[in-house]
C-alpha cells in the first residue's frame, strides 16, 4: 500500500490548536485504520515548495504516492474512495455522504466562518453586518437542529459527512453559538466521543506543542 502523509504546520499559535484542519484528516485516517506520518513545513516562511501543494499557503495537504491533494473536503473525498468505513460503495448511500460533505462544507461552514472569525477577534460591536452573520448562521443551524435531532449520523452510519459537520459545528460550539440547539451538541458530543477524534486531537495538540 502507498505511503499517505499528511503535511501540517510545524508550530501554530495556542488560540487555534485543536482546531487546524489537519484535524479532518487526521481523524479520517484514525477512522479508516490508513498507516500515514505526518510532515511539517514552517508556520512563518512558506515558500515555493509549500505553495506548489497549497497555493493559498495553508495547511493540510495529503501525499498518496504520487498524488498531492489539498483542501479539506478534497482529501476526505479522495480517503472515502479507500475505505469503505468512511463512505459507502453503493450508489445511494455515497450519494447521501457526497451531498451532506458538500451541505458542511458550503452551507454551514460558509456561515460559521465569517462569524467564528469574529469571536476569534473579540469584536463584539453590533453593527449591522455582524448582525446579518449572526442571523444568517442562526438560520442554518435552525435548518440542522431537526436534522439532528432525527438520526444519529449523518448518512446512516458514520462517514467523512459527519467528520466534516462535527468538525464545524464543534468551532461553533466553542464560542458557544450553540447554546439554543441541543441536537447539534449532543451531535458534536458523539462525534468527538469517537476515539478515532480522541487520539487525532490528542496528536494534533502534541504536534504543536513539541514545537514549543
Amino acid at each position: 500500500m502507498t505511503d499517505l502523509v499528511l503535511t501540517t504546520f510545524d508550530w501554530v499559535p495556542e488560540t487555534p490548536r485543536g482546531y487546524v484542519r489537519d484535524i479532518r484528516v487526521r481523524w479520517a485516517l484514525e477512522e479508516a485504520g490508513l498507516p500515514y506520518r505526518v510532515e511539517s513545513v514552517p508556520f512563518g516562511a512558506r515558500n515555493a515548495e509549500h505553495f506548489s501543494h497549497q497555493p493559498f499557503g495553508q495547511v493540510p495537504w495529503l501525499t498518496d504516492g504520487d498524488i498531492s491533494i489539498f483542501e479539506s473536503g478534497a482529501i476526505m473525498l479522495h480517503l472515502g474512495e479507500r475505505s469503505n468505513a468512511l463512505m459507502p460503495t453503493d450508489p445511494r448511500g455515497r450519494c447521501e455522504v457526497l451531498e451532506w460533505l458538500f451541505a458542511a462544507l458550503n452551507s454551514v461552514e460558509m456561515a460559521s466562518l465569517p462569524w467564528s472569525i469574529f469571536m476569534f477577534s473579540g469584536d463584539t460591536v453590533e453593527t449591522p453586518g455582524r448582525k446579518a452573520l449572526d442571523k444568517f448562521l442562526e438560520t442554518r443551524l435552525q435548518h440542522m437542529e431537526p436534522v439532528l435531532a432525527g438520526r444519529e449520523w449523518l448518512a446512516g452510519s458514520f462517514s467523512v459527512a459527519d467528520i466534516l459537520m462535527a468538525d464545524v459545528l464543534r468551532l461553533i460550539d466553542r464560542f458557544d453559538g450553540l447554546a439554543g440547539h441541543p441536537a447539534c451538541r449532543d451531535y458534536i458530543q458523539r462525534a468527538t466521543a469517537r476515539p478515532s477524534f480522541v487520539k487525532a486531537h490528542a496528536d494534533q495538540m502534541a504536534h504543536f506543542a513539541a514545537a514549543d
